[in-house]
């Protein structure tokens, strides 16, 4: 009879063993020498960005106006992120419709706080927060991704591995836990994209979730759900748009971020068991909210949309179920999908997201319909900002 075996020092040691591989992989893609940067971007690929023609971007360049490209082999011209936040300022001092280079607010714009869900794993949440708040920042949004999802994928998109990065905290719960919160600018990371910070995830988040009920019952400080749109006070005026990933389940720190938010974008993958499930993540979603409501609770939302993500346009029962959505749930699905790719998650293997990654990494039309597809759900979503703001969309 072979002996039995502790589960606790088994799974210990698988996690050990896999953070010190994890730790070895991140080592040898990025050394620990070596500053993470992101890559530079052509000048055809800015001038996409800014709305402009490439010979507008030479034309800038030889007058003198706004940064110079670095010139490669063959005369081909390359741009820093940086750089290209520099050619929008320039180009928004010369334009004669405020926002065109800069679209971020202005005003009395109000913070959109976008919260993203969904209840099943597997629905590319973490996938479509990402590449969403990338693009926002790419656009001249000045933006915060929260991972408030404790298994930390977004961190991890991000260069951040928690087990070894945030071994004395460095979460959102730093900030809204019950014993001596600290300001959220504490925790707050800059990253390698310009216009794009960070605050991200690790275990630590799940303590909310136990910390909660305790608070509860003793009446002790505010309302659990006011917790993280409390926080996010602090920082109000820093920020365009704040993107949320959420984890996937309806619990407390979910809650609260619903509660914070203005907006919420739901990724659903069409599929049958998905979208069941989806039915029955709506009706806890709906009950809880409404207990949150009663007790005082902002239920109060600029939109809300579905994203069908990993969407394969030649499966017939994909194109079945994403047609009984739209019949469903109308206008609240958006007109475009996110395909499934693998030029997305090839990308992903290398913990970076397709506005990372070099086009030449992939075949030409793998690359070019991925990128069309994550662009159209974007510019759509960044439509639905504008209108938040009062304007016509982008």
């Amino acid at each position: 009879m072979q002996p039995k075996t502790r589960i606790d020092k088994l799974v210990g040691a698988h996690a050990a063993a896999l953070s010190e591989r994890l730790h070895a992989h991140r080592e040898q893609l990025f050394p620990p020498d070596a500053r993470r940067e992101l890559r530079k971007f052509t000048s055809g690929e800015v001038a996409d960005l800014l709305g402009v023609k490439d010979a507008y971007l030479r034309k800038l360049d030889l007058e003198g106006k706004g940064p110079s490209p670095e010139t490669r082999a063959g005369g081909r011209r390359y741009y820093t992120p940086a750089d290209i936040q520099a050619l929008r300022e320039v180009l928004e001092k010369g334009t004669k419709t405020p926002g065109t280079y800069l679209p971020g607010r202005r005003g009395q714009d109000h913070l959109q706080v976008i919260t993203v869900i969904n209840f099943k794993g597997g629905s590319g949440k973490t996938t479509t927060a990402a590449h969403l708040a990338q693009k926002l920042a790419l656009d001249g949004y000045r933006v915060l991704a929260i991972d408030l999802d404790p298994q930390a994928s977004l961190s991890a998109l991000h260069g951040v591995q928690p087990e070894l990065d945030l071994p004395d905290g460095g979460t959102i719960y730093d900030s809204i836990r019950y014993d001596d919160p600290v300001p959220l600018r504490s925790v707050i990371q800059h990253t390698y994209f310009t216009n794009l910070d960070l605050i991200p995830g690790n275990l630590d988040l799940m303590e909310f979730e136990h910390a909660t009920p305790m608070a509860l019952r003793e009446r002790s400080g505010n309302y659990f759900f006011t917790r993280i749109g409390d926080v996010l006070a602090e920082v109000e005026d820093d920020y365009d748009v704040i993107v949320i990933d959420c984890p996937p389940q309806l619990g407390f720190l979910t809650m609260s971020a619903l509660s914070a938010a203005t907006a919420i974008l739901v990724t659903v993958h069409p599929q049958m068991l998905d979208v069941m499930s989806m039915c029955q993540f709506l009706l806890m979603t709906s009950n809880l909210l409404a207990v949150v409501a009663d007790a005082g609770g902002n239920m109060d939302y600029d939109w809300m949309r579905y994203v069908v993500t990993r969407y394969e346009p030649g499966d017939g029962p994909q194109n079945q179920m994403v047609s009984f959505m739209r019949s469903m749930f109308g206008d609240h699905v958006l007109n475009h999908p996110v395909l499934k790719s693998t030029a997305i998650s090839d990308a992903g293997i290398t913990k970076q997201t397709l506005y990372e990654v070099e086009k030449s990494q992939f075949t030409r039309a793998t690359y070019e319909r991925a990128m069309e597809s994550l662009n159209a759900v974007n510019g759509e979503i960044e439509g639905l900002i504008q209108a938040a703001w009062g304007r016509k969309g982008v």
